[in-house]
């Protein structure tokens, strides 16, 4: 596959196609289909927000973690989300990365008005610097980064359908990343792999 390197230092990737089209577009169908997609709400300045996407937390059943203040507890894996981060860990382990990911949070946008806030993955429970590899279905956006300590300009990653973004050591410690509202239409599926550390 075709490895498009976006920082060297700390490593962050992109290829595309990780699938096929065939296998992404039948991916996509089922994981919109038949997943049982969740609204949480989260606590912020005191008071309950639903988020503004559709989630679900899957994997090993020892792979909780929390955030904002409550714990999630996984959904065991679908056949076809665990077939797909089996290719992610080949595909890594052709690029000399170890992965052995134990968990993936899949995110739903029904539009480009959908969003997810500046954050890092940095929570305990991943360990001190996390891999974290995401996977894009559907309708093309662009994820937003910027340095933590404005070291360099913010940047775009334009993420199309089937492809797999590596953030490797280091990018959670040093920047923070956003899917920015925007005129956009298409749903949107993305899989974030991580691998839980620390069990709670």
């Amino acid at each position: 596959m075709p490895i498009e390197i976006l920082l060297a230092d700390p490593p962050l990737w992109l290829t595309a196609p990780l699938l096929g089209e065939p296998d992404a577009n039948a991916l996509l169908a089922t994981l919109d289909d038949q997943l049982a997609w969740q609204r949480p709400t989260l606590r912020l300045y005191g008071r309950e927000h639903p988020i503004p996407r559709h989630q679900v937390w899957m994997g090993a059943p020892e792979a909780s973690y929390r955030y904002s203040g409550r714990d999630f507890l996984p959904e065991p894996w679908h056949p076809a989300v665990a077939d797909l981060r089996d290719r992610v860990n080949s595909a890594l382990a052709v690029a000399g990365i170890d992965a052995h990911f134990n968990s993936v949070l899949l995110n739903r946008y029904a539009s480009g008005e959908e969003r997810m806030g500046w954050h890092s993955d940095d929570e305990p429970e991943l360990g001190a610097d996390p891999l974290i590899a995401a996977v894009s279905l559907g309708a093309e956006r662009p994820l937003r980064f910027r340095w933590k300590h404005r070291e360099a300009p913010a940047f775009n990653v334009w993420l199309p359908h089937d492809s797999l973004l590596v953030m490797g050591p280091g990018v959670q410690r040093r920047l923070q990343h956003a899917l920015l509202p925007r005129r956009l239409p298409g749903v949107r599926i993305s899989l974030t792999f991580r691998r839980v550390m620390s069990p709670r």
